[in-house]
């Protein structure tokens, strides 16, 4: 493997706690590539592993697209070659594909068609696309109204999951997806995304049980052929049901496979890509729920029989080196150790899950989102940030109710 490109892990969103481009820096680091990262600061967890050869600091006023191409001008001048790009959030996968052709003379990246990473990192428009090309997709509703709203919500019944129309500019109080299990939360979720000016899509909740959701890992080349591809389930996530891969297991599964990849095929899709899918037993179909044009936070779960991940793939791609075509390592359990205590308590809260069970899936584990033995500083100081939020969590909770005047 010629290792001599260097690589840059490229996001926009001001997430410091974001363990996928962790994983990136790490493997492309391990295999000898000189790697850069972008960072809110250089305390970041990420911005402190060994593995990085030069932390990128951006300012919160870095929003527009001139002031982001100057900044990715002034970077490729630091590092002083042409770089491999890895977009760890939808904004970067947006820009790059809507204003990158700027940049490729310093940077090699995917060039999938302009519009499509929008088009299908946002909600409403993915559900569109979906009904277009007949693809399994749970039923969904943009309502303009609290009637329509209302009226949904009897035709679908509860819970219902509520997702930003498009996340990757939703503030972080109202991206995630959540689920809503009565009309009294249905109201709390509609006014603060009101307050927050978001637009949010609503979508049926698929019942099944803990082996229904699934998820796809890969990367598409030019001619969007899909290789590496990958699959596994979501054992279980926060929020439950809802929300981002706190433990999964990689498992090999067909079908789904096969289903993934002729989609990518069929909107000539390139780049790295994760996507969402959870079995419904009413109709015995794989349903598509998300599809993120970028590189998934749990990727490090997957690997083939050579070690080559989707970042690897990538990079080997577009620096003109062979991907083979090799099966999946399964078994492989990931953690991502800040959300999974607090997930797994609402599992139990739930009678999904007792502590043995916890504790028995926590020895199976492969690949931790932080932890590692090589690199311990990204794990200490994500733990030195998770405890802090918890002192200041109750007097932010306390602030938001007095601001909204629920007190």
């Amino acid at each position: 493997m010629d290792t001599s490109t260097p690589a840059l892990v490229l996001k926009f969103d001001r997430n410091v706690l974001h363990h996928g481009g962790l994983g990136a820096i790490r493997s492309l680091g391990r295999a000898g590539v000189p790697v850069y990262g972008v960072h809110e600061h250089r305390w970041a967890p990420a911005a402190r592993s060994r593995y990085s050869s030069g932390c990128l600091v951006w300012s919160s006023g870095i929003s527009r697209s001139s002031q982001r191409l100057a900044a990715l001008g002034e970077v490729a001048e630091r590092i002083g070659r042409p770089a491999v790009l890895i977009a760890a959030d939808d904004a970067a996968a947006i820009f790059l594909a809507e204003r990158g052709d700027l940049l490729r003379e310093r940077f090699k990246f995917p060039k999938p068609a302009a519009g499509l990473p929008r088009a299908v990192a946002g909600k409403g428009s993915l559900a569109e696309l979906c009904r277009r090309l007949a693809v399994p997709f749970p039923a969904t509703a943009v309502p303009s109204s609290g009637t329509e709203l209302s009226a949904f919500a009897r035709e679908a019944g509860f819970p219902l999951v509520a997702k930003a129309a498009s996340p990757w500019k939703a503030p972080s109080t109202v991206r995630g997806t959540r689920l809503v299990r009565t009309p009294r939360e249905l109201d709390e979720a509609s006014r603060a995304a009101d307050r927050a000016s978001v637009e949010l899509v609503w979508q049926e909740f698929i019942p099944g049980s803990a082996d229904c959701d699934w998820f796809f890992h890969g990367y598409c080349d030019r001619d969007s052929v899909c290789r590496p591809a990958f699959t596994g389930i979501k054992r279980r996530s926060y929020p439950a049901h809802a929300g981002l891969t706190s433990f999964g297991v990689a498992a090999s599964n067909e079908p789904l496979r096969a289903a993934a990849t002729a989609l990518l095929s069929r909107l000539g899709y390139r780049g790295i890509v994760d996507l969402d899918f959870r079995y419904d037993v009413r109709d015995r179909q794989y349903k598509l729920l998300d599809f993120n044009p970028r590189l998934g936070a749990q990727f490090r779960l997957f690997r083939d029989t050579a070690g080559i991940d989707v970042v690897l793939a990538q990079y080997l791609d577009l620096t003109g080196q062979p991907v083979a075509e090799r099966p999946q390592v399964s078994g492989r359990a990931f953690l991502t150790e800040n959300y999974d205590p607090i997930a797994a308590l609402t599992y139990w809260r739930r009678g999904e899950l007792d502590a043995r069970s916890w504790l028995e899936s926590l020895r199976t584990v492969d690949e931790p989102a932080w932890f590692a033995r090589d690199d311990l500083r990204p794990f200490g100081l994500m733990c030195l940030r998770m405890g802090w939020r918890a002192v200041t969590r109750p007097f932010a909770l306390h602030r938001s109710r007095a601001e909204r005047g629920d007190d």
